[in-house]
């Protein structure tokens, strides 16, 4: 009677502490990024390479770019403004200084400049946090000041003092739209993808599917089902063991409950989604190495195409902003693109058709390509 009971037992035993093996995964719903700034730039900046790398080139470019004072049509070459854009301020250089402005643009869809004046003299200027600053609307609807905060401190700004430079956005009156809120789809798939990938070389013993027992009546003993876990993390489990053949033995059958790494095209969907990130910041994808859908002949076409439509433009909004802040009325800031390097072909062309062009007066030849009538 006693062994019969302890039959039993066992019997009992077994079937409570191994039930069926089965993993079953379902296809749950997608969870996007919030869009606020510090999620864009952690997931979308500081997380993605492809987008780091758009935001980096575009603001690197454009920061390179030499500034040009000019009086009317006459360049002036010695002046405060352009030593005050050359040193903005004891702790940057010009350069660093522009890179930061355009580097918040383009993460935030927004930047924010503030000037210290001394006796009516801008002698500084500082790049300020767009997550930091707040517009304070007036009975109008129009921001008449800002507020800086920083660790539940405010301090108001006059809006005279703040240059606000912001791009596009059709649902918000005060502030603009980040190119990496419209690609901000394709950020999280290129991103999923990539922890995928790398779940997948860590624990590769994870499958999309179920491992069933299909011997006696469907049940492990609890030996049984020690040893097959000890191992599954043992001979399959990890990057080294990835792609390794699974010997399956007394009964266990591998039945597929999910979509392999081909079946779900998984390269193809991440470059995909990286061409999505690079279209929205206009940044070639042959220039980021992305593969696929090169449609320019070569690396210069592709350089040339990059300045004329992504960085020029965002330059030239730079440079009519900064001469409604800083100009006085008096003077215009523009940016000398005889420097850019990209450009020397077609500036080699524009120097050529002009020159050719024998109805033109040597002033009005000299205004074509960018410069003021000579000095008597």
């Amino acid at each position: 009677m006693f062994e019969r009971l302890k039959r039993i037992i066992a019997a009992e035993t077994k079937r409570s502490a191994t039930a069926p093996l089965i993993a079953l995964h379902t296809a749950g719903r997608p969870q996007w990024t919030p869009r606020n700034y510090a999620a864009l730039a952690k997931e979308g900046f500081a997380g993605n390479a492809i987008g780091y790398r758009a935001v980096r080139m575009i603001a690197e470019a454009a920061g390179s770019l030499p500034w040009l004072l000019y009086e009317g049509d006459s360049e002036v070459s010695n002046h405060p403004l352009l030593e005050l854009l050359r040193q903005p301020n004891p702790g940057q250089p010009g350069r660093e200084f522009a890179e930061q402005l355009y580097g918040f643009l383009l993460v935030a869809g927004n930047a924010f400049v503030e000037k210290a004046e001394i006796d009516g003299t801008t002698r500084e200027l500082h790049a300020l946090r767009p997550d930091r600053m707040k517009a304070v609307a007036s009975s109008n609807g129009w921001a008449e000041a800002f507020e800086y905060s920083v660790n539940g401190q405010s301090v108001r700004l006059p809006r005279e003092n703040v240059l606000h430079l912001k791009l596009f956005n059709p649902l918000n009156d005060h502030y603009g739209m980040s190119p990496l809120e419209a690609a901000q789809r394709a950020i999280d798939t290129h991103n999923a993808a990539s922890a995928w990938n790398k779940a997948m070389l860590d624990n590769s013993a994870r499958p999309s599917g179920a491992l069933v027992y299909a011997a006696g009546d469907g049940q492990l003993t609890a030996e049984q089902f020690e040893r097959l876990k000890i191992e599954l993390e043992q001979s399959y489990q990890g990057s080294a063991n990835a792609g390794r053949p699974m010997v399956l033995e007394g009964g266990l059958d591998w039945k597929q409950m999910g979509y392999s790494p081909k079946d779900m095209e998984f390269i193809s969907a991440k470059d995909g989604a990286a061409r999505e990130i690079a279209l929205a910041f206009g940044v070639p994808p042959m220039l980021l190495g992305i593969p696929g859908d090169n449609t320019f002949a070569n690396y210069m076409e592709a350089n040339r195409s990059f300045w004329r439509q992504t960085v020029l433009p965002l330059a030239s909004r730079m440079a009519e902003a900064m001469t409604g802040f800083l100009g006085q009325g008096r003077y215009r800031l523009a940016h000398d693109l005889d420097q850019v390097e990209a450009l020397a072909a077609d500036r080699e062309a524009l120097w050529a058709r002009v020159g050719a062009a024998g109805f033109l007066t040597e002033d009005e030849k000299r205004a074509a390509v960018g410069y003021g009538a000579r000095r008597p």
